[in-house]
């Protein structure tokens, strides 16, 4: 049977409905006389809940993880107002008869707490009112209000990092909705906070008016309606009061600290103690505090023994700690000298094949203060970003993006980074490791103090900042990031620049592998039938260099067997390609927009650049140096004001000029898609914005 109930009570609990008829029967108290037994189970409860509620605060490795106590904080304090009601209304009720009359909890609180003197049950009371009131409370309300304030300031900058972490490629989709679910819940978090700080305040005020009421309601009644003595009455009705809100005011401390407790912890992986115990271990601090409490144990007329016993045990734990540092240390060491040495190497060695190494298609040397940056054991965690790149850029870009090798040189300054394709050095920056790196988006409302720089990928205006300003540079509209991403981010940068060549002969055969096995006739008919491998292999990488994405594979192929037959031109075959990605390229471009803003050419010089072009329409144009010097001037102004506006830059041209043109402008205006008539879906509207001229 007993079983049985404790089943039905668990289910009635984990059900949903047993929090609702809590704060009912809570608010019945109120209403409906409670009887002595009652009032000790539920005072006793109230105690124990408070402590399990303290405990909880201790035991959480981060304050988020305890989202549900602003909630709990407030149905504390509902029970513990309804308890101090039902409790005056026994007290007032029966407090003639004795100083049992509101139950044993009460009685003991008054009698053996306070030692039966009411006088010093009033002082003690007083006392733990102003402990909680004045120092608990009103700091822990002050520090709610501003965490509150600066984690509502901070989303803005919060969310855009998020943004530029997801668009790097360092976090996935996934990540980024709990990342930015983590941003929501803190500042529900603190902001409940603030207001749940209020409900602690207002319970300390309340108690002390209680006390107060119930003393002088006390003593009139039982002086007046039961015919006590004046002294009888006052010591009676002062201990019951006394003890009822004791009873109450040790909770009320308990969570008041829980409160102060969870508002000035730090966010960290790691629960209060081993924070504590972490950062207050220092065999120097323990030492020099062991000395000085050893010196003066040592003045006559001091406690010898306390001051000497504290001495030798804060001593003690300093040794301790100072030996298990000692033992870590060593145990690593014999793990490092335990991995294997490198083979030597000598001139009587012959040389061989296996001695020419091949050229890294991907690698970033870094100077030695950057080795903490991809060192796991130090904290660093360079090596995890650059997976997380390039599993979105496989992804995005529609083939295998290949690993990268990272190496430190001691021939850089300590804190350069370069990064090389195919041996090649094709980006550079420096990097401050114990900095953040503020980058400028356009919309900032103020300057914030550090070394001003560029960021390396984008060339946008940033600021190196010390880790304590970083919250205030994103409230600024700064985007904040770690020195680990910027470097990704430049990484991720380089990748997508020049996609084009890393994609080669072994990646194209692996795509076809991968096709074969859903579109096998597909493939079998293509390559070699139709198309050698070499002209495949130029034709996606003329796409990947005008940042056209080749995951839509098998599209992709049947628009070249398709065209095949007719012509081996890459470039013609490239077009005919970029007309059934022309959704995707569109997409790419403007989202989910009906309307696409273009800029076009005006007639006159479309028909120069047609009268330029050779026989065969993708020769480069021969414009005279000052034609071709404004051209490039005025699709770069126009650009930039696309970019202000929030639009893309997109040129749209005849299909015989397109491929022309966008080599042209590929260097000098990067930022500007240069696309033909006919790649344009019909389901999109065109909007002109302008037209370039001579």
């Amino acid at each position: 049977m007993a079983a049985v109930q404790r089943n039905n009570f668990r289910a009635l609990m984990t059900s949903g409905i047993g929090v609702p008829v809590g704060v009912l029967a809570v608010l019945a108290m109120v209403i409906l006389p409670l009887p002595p037994i009652a009032l000790d189970v539920l005072f006793t409860f109230n105690i124990a809940l408070s402590l399990v509620v303290l405990m909880a605060v201790f035991y959480v490795a981060r304050p988020l993880e305890f989202g549900v106590f602003p909630s709990v904080l407030l149905l504390a304090t509902l029970l513990r107002l309804a308890l101090n009601v039902a409790s005056t209304r026994v007290v007032l009720l029966h407090g003639h008869t004795g100083t049992g009359a509101a139950g044993k909890v009460i009685e003991s609180f008054g009698e053996f707490v306070v030692g039966g003197n009411y006088a010093v049950g009033v002082i003690v009371f007083i006392i733990l009112t102003i402990i909680n009131f004045v120092v608990v409370t009103k700091g822990s309300g002050r520090i709610s209000e501003v965490t509150a304030r600066f984690t509502l300031d901070a989303m803005p900058g919060k969310q855009m990092s998020i943004d530029a972490d997801l668009n790097a490629g360092l976090i996935t989709q996934e990540e980024a909705k709990i990342r930015r679910a983590e941003v929501r819940i803190e500042a529900d978090f603190y902001g409940s906070m603030d207001g749940a700080s209020k409900f602690v305040r207002g319970d300390a005020t309340a108690g002390i008016m209680i006390l107060v009421i119930n003393i002088i309601g006390g003593v009139t009644i039982g002086v007046i309606a039961h015919g006590l003595s004046f002294s009888d009455a006052a010591r009676t009705y002062t201990l019951l009061t006394i003890g009822d809100g004791l009873v109450a005011q040790i909770p009320a401390l308990l969570l008041s600290s829980a409160v102060a407790i969870i508002v000035t912890r730090m966010s960290a992986s790691q629960d209060m103690g081993g924070e504590i115990s972490k950062q207050l271990g220092q065999p120097k601090a323990l030492y020099v505090a062991a000395a000085m409490i050893a010196l003066m144990g040592l003045i006559p007329g001091m406690p010898n023994l306390a001051f000497l016993a504290i001495g030798a045990v804060c001593a003690g734990a300093a040794w301790l700690i100072t030996k298990n540092t000692a033992k870590t240390a060593a145990a690593s060491a014999k793990a490092a000298k335990a991995l294997p040495p490198p083979a030597p190497s000598t001139e009587s060695t012959e040389l061989s094949w296996d001695d020419v190494r091949p050229v890294d298609m991907l690698s970033i040397e870094v100077g030695y203060k950057l080795v903490p940056l991809v060192d796991a054991n130090q904290g660093g965690d360079l090596i995890k970003r650059i997976k997380g790149i390039r599993r979105k850029l496989t992804q995005e870009l529609g083939f295998l993006v290949p690993a990268v090798r990272i190496r430190d040189n001691l021939e850089f300054s300590p804190t350069v980074y370069r990064i090389n394709l195919s041996g090649v050095p094709v980006g550079e920056g420096v990097i401050q490791p114990d900095r953040y790196l503020a980058i400028n988006p356009g919309t900032v409302f103020g300057k914030i103090s550090g070394i001003d720089t560029t960021d390396p990928a984008f060339g946008m205006e940033a600021v190196w900042i010390e880790s304590g300003l970083r919250d205030e540079a994103q409230t600024l509209g700064y985007t904040v990031v770690d020195p680990s991403t910027v470097v990704a981010t430049h990484l991720s940068h380089v990748v997508q620049t020049h996609a084009h060549e890393l994609l080669g002969h072994e990646e194209v055969q692996n795509i076809l592998n991968s096709l074969a096995k859903v579109a096998p006739k597909l493939v079998d008919d293509l390559v070699p039938k139709l198309l050698p491998m070499s002209v495949v292999v130029r034709v996606l990488q003329g796409l990947l260099s005008e940042r056209v994405p080749v995951r839509n594979m098998r599209t992709i192929f049947e628009t070249l067997a398709e065209h095949a037959p007719r012509t081996q031109d890459p470039q013609q075959l490239q077009a005919q390609v970029r007309i059934a990605l022309g959704r995707q390229i569109v997409q790419d471009i403007a989202g989910m927009k009906d309307e696409l803003p273009v800029v076009t050419l005006d007639a006159d010089l479309e028909q120069l650049l047609h009268s330029s072009l050779g026989s065969n329409g993708t020769a480069t144009p021969g414009l005279e140096p000052g034609l071709a010097d404004r051209l490039q001037q005025r699709l770069a102004d126009a650009t930039r004001r696309q970019e202000l506006l929030g639009e893309p830059a997109v040129l749209l041209v005849p299909p015989t000029l397109r491929q022309t043109l966008a080599r042209f402008v590929r260097a000098s205006v990067p930022g500007l898609q240069v696309l033909a008539w006919n790649e344009i879906p019909d389901n999109r509207k065109v909007r002109l914005v302008t037209a370039v001229g001579r």
